[in-house]
């Protein structure tokens, strides 16, 4: 049996990371960061994948404040994003812009807020960086919409041929027969 560990990714690695060591503990100092982190894919993927998601690769823009309170760091601003999917009703590809708010507290090591919390209530500060990764993802998949639609009076497809009824016009329509009646059918004239 070995000793090995595996060893953890440094904090610092991760471009969801930001340094908090300028600030300190102090409690008023703060600081304004932008960045554009890159949105992760596959499994990672955030957003609904298949229906709407932010796309693998695409830029997240990062638009936030640090600020330094007694039990930990405080983050404030805007995530932005480009959503990328199809409307749920006609199945066209739809994309928007959207951007969300993002708040949350992140607890200094031994802090009260530490002892007295689980940490999936409230993140930790690692080796005095925060990881804002779940964070942002949280903001963004709660805003999503879980029936996307290409605009509100979306007429969606026709249930009989697969038409997209903005297209098929006011007059579409397909004869309907009850089964029960279709062998009488065969005895009546053709027109």
């Amino acid at each position: 049996m070995s000793n090995k560990r595996t060893p953890t990714p440094r904090p610092e690695a991760s471009p969801w990371a930001f340094s908090t060591r300028e600030l300190g503990r102090r409690p008023g100092v703060m600081r304004s960061v932008t960045r554009s982190v890159p949105a992760p894919g596959g499994d990672e993927a955030i957003g609904l994948v298949g229906v709407l998601e932010v796309p693998a690769g695409t830029d997240i823009d990062l638009d936030l404040r640090l600020e330094s309170v007694s039990e930990g760091v405080y983050v404030s601003g805007t995530a932005a994003a480009r959503l990328e999917g199809e409307c749920s009703r006609c199945l066209d590809p739809l994309s928007e812009d959207v951007e969300v708010r993002v708040e949350e507290l992140f607890a200094y090591p031994d802090s009260i807020t530490e002892e007295t919390t689980d940490p999936d209530e409230v993140p930790r500060l690692v080796d005095d960086y925060l990881n804002l990764e779940q964070t942002v993802r949280d903001a963004l998949v709660v805003d999503l919409p879980l029936a996307p639609l290409c605009r509100d009076d979306c007429p969606g497809l026709c249930p009989e041929c697969g038409g997209r009824r903005a297209d098929l016009g006011p007059d579409h329509g397909h004869e309907t027969l009850d089964p029960r009646w279709a062998a009488l059918r065969e005895h009546l004239p053709s027109e």
